[in-house]
């Protein structure tokens, strides 16, 4: 075979170093993840990923492993918008069984309306590196740099340092290892595809092989065991089934290079880049990903063809200058992060017996911020349960978008963590759900409006899950997924202001789920108040005066609390664009109307219709603290007495759980100003869980820093770093809060870029649990109104702060492009 030395050079640059006769891994840095052994599981495996393109680099070096996703790459095709025809004439039937109070006949005939499962989303492949070792290799170290988004292995084998630089660039669409030796003709490895779905290798060159296959047309969710067939791989009429392909081409200045279906065989060679493109046929929501799919093989060798043109350096550079233009957006100290020599593992086991380490928490909340820049691009796929990571044909829940807390967490850091661009994947599959949820409501409720339910998936699905009846109303029938998911389109325009998306996407879109939301509302027994009917509370259970469960009622609180916050939204942003004026009066007096919140018999925010007791009193969710966070129906400083009902319900709930049940919690204790408390909970989010496997309770983080719920569930990461920025930072309520719940672990600390709602970006300094110094800068000008601990000014002006409930708040008119420089009064 012809050696690639007569095959264009793409601009390599060789440099022989010469043989080191020690290593020692670098100074420590705030920023990388590093180990001094590879990854035996995929939990110690390191994510790299571009928002569609993912990669779990497992560091091995005698057989590297990377295992890669495709964000698009899910089973089935568009949704049946009527599964179950007919359900809608149980709807009079549920309310006049729960106004009677017959709860189990209510739930009984609630089963009967639910629909079909989502679709599940699948692995792409593995790629898998062999080199062939004269023994144990020495001097090994592995690490995720955060500041430049590249995995890199080294390790010395007889005398030769070898390197893996992994990196997955968004700017060329493509998965690059570049593998390098330090003694000229010394690298040599084998390389070669495969796939857990159906496949087939072939070779497209000398130097590129190709793996192409098709996804299933059905995978059942993991948890489903009466199904003899759970994988469904044939549609005989051509529709479901999504075709994918993957591409590897190997680029090397002096190496030979052959191929064979086995794959790449690269022997004598100094540097070698491999590049991965890989594309799928998904076509979009509505199409049939089989026949009507796109060319997945010429989407894969167009990006291939482009980036193969260029140098590997030109490649990595403007990786790095796209990424860092998102990442470099914030910084955070805590304490100085004084350096740690260990490997996160180690930290990570030392954390976990009480050691303190400021440094790991900046690490993890940094962490937080790679992972939605790498799971979540514009005009692509918003991340998942696993983000974009995962490994198994049936994947635990779908991996799917579920939508009665999860999904939402996932994005609540991307505005206040300065990442607002990473929100708008998920806004693009609320417009995909809102199309499929109009004929939900009318097929499921004779309703107007749109909804969605438990699950979603590529396909937009929005139909009650649960497989036509085997699911339990508890969680297949919530039906206000719609409304929660319309905080998101409203929080994108209050971090913004952008009142062009406010009026042409968000408006709509918010408007069309409260029309569902008055469809849905009725009034209760007595006439009184609007309630939900039939109404859960996320995969919780009550009991019955007779002792039995159940599991349907009406006006649960986070229903309730979803409507209000929804209808406050839309009032609002009718006011802002100056439109609608009777559809906002209708508002108006249909909010006057909800069920409003009730306090229980234990001085804890009532769950239920009535003051049930929980089966479970310590359930992970806990949903109808929906007002206090995400929402801003419950404050401290401006209704008390229910702040202090949602304090005993933490209290009486405790603080166990699953991973992102424990970042849930920080948030709720952040916005309860008790920084202590969710602090606490921060360092049992970070509980080392030990080898991936193992029986883990309640909770805890992986050794590479996924949550583990357990398994990994990337929500935890996502949640528990917008509750640290809760502790920093909080403007829902209308101002702008600096440091409102700071734990006192966190005396000294410097963080950057925060944004607060009302188009402002925060740097803040503090000392011994003061603000110090903070500059405020105005995107898009107006009012600000600050709310700090003690009085404070703006330089240079003389605005002067009044003493307040919880403070003292600072109001100055600001200028778009403006900064202001906030200092002690």
């Amino acid at each position: 075979m012809p050696s690639l030395s007569h095959v264009p050079k793409t601009g390599f640059t060789l440099l022989v170093l010469g043989i080191l006769t020690s290593f020692q891994p670098p100074a420590p840095s705030p920023l990388k993840l590093w180990y001094n052994q590879p990854a035996t599981n995929w939990e110690e495996a390191l994510p790299v990923g571009n928002g569609r393109l993912g990669a779990m680099v497992f560091g091995r070096a005698g057989e590297e492993l990377l295992q890669l996703n495709e964000a698009t790459l899910w089973s089935g095709g568009p949704v049946n918008p009527n599964p179950n025809p007919g359900v809608a004439q149980y709807l009079p039937q549920i309310r006049e069984a729960l106004f009677r109070e017959d709860y189990q006949k209510a739930a009984s005939l609630t089963q009967k309306m639910q629909g079909l499962y989502t679709e599940s989303y699948a692995p792409l492949g593995d790629l898998v590196i062999k080199q062939t070792l004269s023994g144990e290799p020495v001097d090994y170290y592995r690490d995720l740099d955060l500041s430049t988004a590249t995995a890199t292995t080294r390790f010395n084998d007889a005398g030769v340092q070898y390197t893996r630089e992994v990196f997955a660039s968004a700017p060329d669409q493509v998965i690059v290892v570049r593998l390098k030796a330090n003694q000229k003709g010394k690298l040599s490895f084998d390389a070669r595809t495969k796939s857990l779905l159906p496949y087939r290798n072939t070779v497209i060159s000398t130097h590129e092989i190709a793996l192409d296959g098709k996804a299933p047309a059905h995978i059942d969710p993991n948890y489903v065991r009466d199904n003899a067939q759970p994988i469904i791989q044939d549609d005989p009429t051509g529709c479901r089934g999504m075709r994918f392909a993957l591409r590897v081409r190997a680029v090397t200045p002096d190496g030979v290079v052959r191929s064979d279906t086995a794959g790449l065989h690269v022997s004598g060679a100094t540097e070698v880049v491999l590049l991965l493109s890989a594309a799928t046929s998904f076509n979009g929501f509505d199409k049939c990903p089989d026949k009507d799919g796109k060319d997945e093989r010429a989407l894969a060798n167009g990006f291939l063809e482009k980036a193969a043109s260029k140098p590997v350096e030109a490649i990595q550079a403007a990786h790095r200058r796209e990424y860092q233009g998102y990442f470099n957006r914030m910084s955070l100290t805590l304490n100085d992060n004084p350096e740690m020599a260990q490997p996160v593992n180690e930290r990570l086991k030392r954390y976990d017996t009480g050691a303190a380490d400021p440094a790991l928490e900046a690490l993890y909340f940094q962490y937080g911020r790679y992972l939605l820049i790498s799971s979540s691009r514009q005009n692509g796929q918003a991340a998942n349960l696993q983000g974009i990571w995962n490994p198994h044909v049936r994947p635990p829940w779908s991996s799917n978008y579920t939508t009665n807390i999860n999904a939402e967490m996932n994005y609540w850091p991307a505005e206040v963590c300065n990442l607002s661009e990473m929100h708008t994947p998920l806004i693009g599959l609320i417009k995909n759900v809102a199309m499929t949820g109009r004929e939900t409501t009318k097929n499921f409720y004779n309703s107007k409006g749109w909804t969605a339910h438990h699950n979603s998936d590529i396909w937009a699905t929005s139909n009650p899950v649960g497989d036509l009846g085997k699911g339990s109303p508890t969680w297949a029938n919530w039906a206000m997924g719609g409304a929660w998911l319309s905080q998101h389109l409203y929080e994108h325009y209050r971090f913004t202001g952008n009142k062009t998306y406010l009026q042409q996407t968000a408006y709509p879109l918010m408007k069309d789920a409260a029309v569902f939301c008055l469809d849905w509302l009725v009034k209760d027994p007595n006439g009184t108040y609007l309630v939900t009917a039939p109404s859960t509370t996320p995969e919780n259970e009550f009991i019955l005066p007779d002792g039995k469960r159940g599991t349907v009622s009406m006006a649960t609180t986070m229903d309730m609390s979803l409507i209000w916050d929804l209808f406050t939204n839309l009032i609002e942003a009718s006011e802002q664009l100056g439109i609608d004026a009777g559809f906002r009066n209708t508002l108006i007096e249909k909010k006057k109307e909800l069920y409003p919140l009730r306090i229980g018999k234990k001085g804890n925010l009532q769950e239920w219709y009535k003051d049930f007791e929980d089966v479970d009193p310590q359930h992970r969710h806990v949903s109808h603290l929906f007002g206090l966070h995400p929402g801003r129906q419950i404050s401290p400083l401006t209704t008390p007495e229910f702040a202090a009902a949602a304090r005993k319900t933490l209290e009486i709930r405790g603080d166990g759980g699953t991973g992102w049940s424990k970042a849930w919690k920080i948030n709720f204790w952040a916005r309860l100003h008790d920084g202590n408390h969710a602090y606490k909970l921060v360092r049992e989010l970070l509980h080392y869980t030990g080898e991936a496997g193992t029986k883990v309770t309640g909770g805890g983080t992986y050794t590479n820093l996924f949550c583990a719920h357990p398994p990994f569930q990337i929500d935890g990461n996502f949640g528990g770093i917008a509750g640290m920025a809760e502790m920093l930072i909080q403007s829902h309520a209308g101002d702008v809060m600096l440091l409102p719940a700071l734990p006192d672990a966190w005396a000294k600390g410097t963080v950057k870029g925060l944004r607060a709602r009302g188009g402002f970006t925060v740097d803040m300094q503090w000392k011994a649990g003061q603000l110090t110094n903070a500059v405020v800068y105005s995107s898009i000008g107006g009012l600000c109104q600050l709310r700090t601990a003690k009085p404070a000014r703006i330089a240079g002006r003389t605005d002067k702060a009044i003493a307040a409930q919880g403070g003292y708040v600072l109001k100055f008119q600001t200028e778009k492009g403006r900064k202001y420089e906030v200092v002690p009064q």
